[in-house]
């Protein structure tokens, strides 16, 4: 065998080696990422199905819980029923909260008192499906002493520092809905979907 040829056997042999790196390389980061995916999924599955299971139980107490004063830190189930989209919403947006459960945005309305209240949560999770929202669409944010209805009056898409979606409407008692957009995007999704709602029946319960 002349050298020419041993040259390019080794050379070949090269190439294979490092296509089968490669690939196993390729393998260990697609199963990395789906088993770190599954294990986002089922955390936040566990969470919101404890939470809902300890929450159904406080609202079934002979003793009604007090009702919460506008500063305090409180936790309620959001439901949209067409959507068949049901979670936990817990104080905060901080990723440890936007992880497992939707957020309430601190410094806003609280259910049972007049206001604003704004809930954000991760558009490829829990509010994946507000692509399909539709006004006239109701709502219903849950204490552990009542429910409270809304019907959804406007869907738009603003930038991230838009802070209007936050504010009040005079004489209304007013829900708002706060993800990321577009849905599909890869990577930091540079607009915000927001589902603004009116509160209806009982206001001043």
């Amino acid at each position: 065998m002349s050298v020419k040829l041993l040259l390019e056997e080794q050379q070949a042999r090269s190439y294979r080696m490092l296509w089968h790196t490669l690939r196993f390389a390729f393998l260990a980061i697609g199963v990395g990422c789906l088993s770190y995916t599954a294990w986002i999924y089922l955390g936040q599955y566990w969470h919101e199905r404890t939470r809902s299971a300890a929450f159904d139980k406080q609202r079934r107490a002979p003793v009604p819980q007090p009702r919460l004063a506008p500063a305090e830190p409180f936790e309620a189930r959001l439901s949209i029923p067409r959507l068949r989209l049901t979670t936990m919403v817990e104080e905060g947006v901080g990723e440890d909260i936007l992880s497992r459960a939707a957020g309430h945005v601190p410094d806003t309305a609280v259910p049972g008192h007049p206001g604003n209240i704004a809930i954000a949560a991760h558009r490829d999770t829990l509010f994946r499906p507000l692509k399909g929202i539709r006004k006239q669409d109701r709502i219903v944010l849950s204490t552990r002493t009542k429910d409270y209805d809304y019907e959804v009056v406007s869907i738009g898409i603003v930038s991230p520092d838009d802070v209007a979606v936050l504010a009040p409407v005079k004489g209304q008692n007013t829900l708002t809905l706060i993800t990321c957009y577009p849905f599909y995007f890869v990577g930091h999704a540079p607009k915000r979907f927001i589902v603004t709602a009116r509160q209806t029946g009982d206001e001043n319960p």
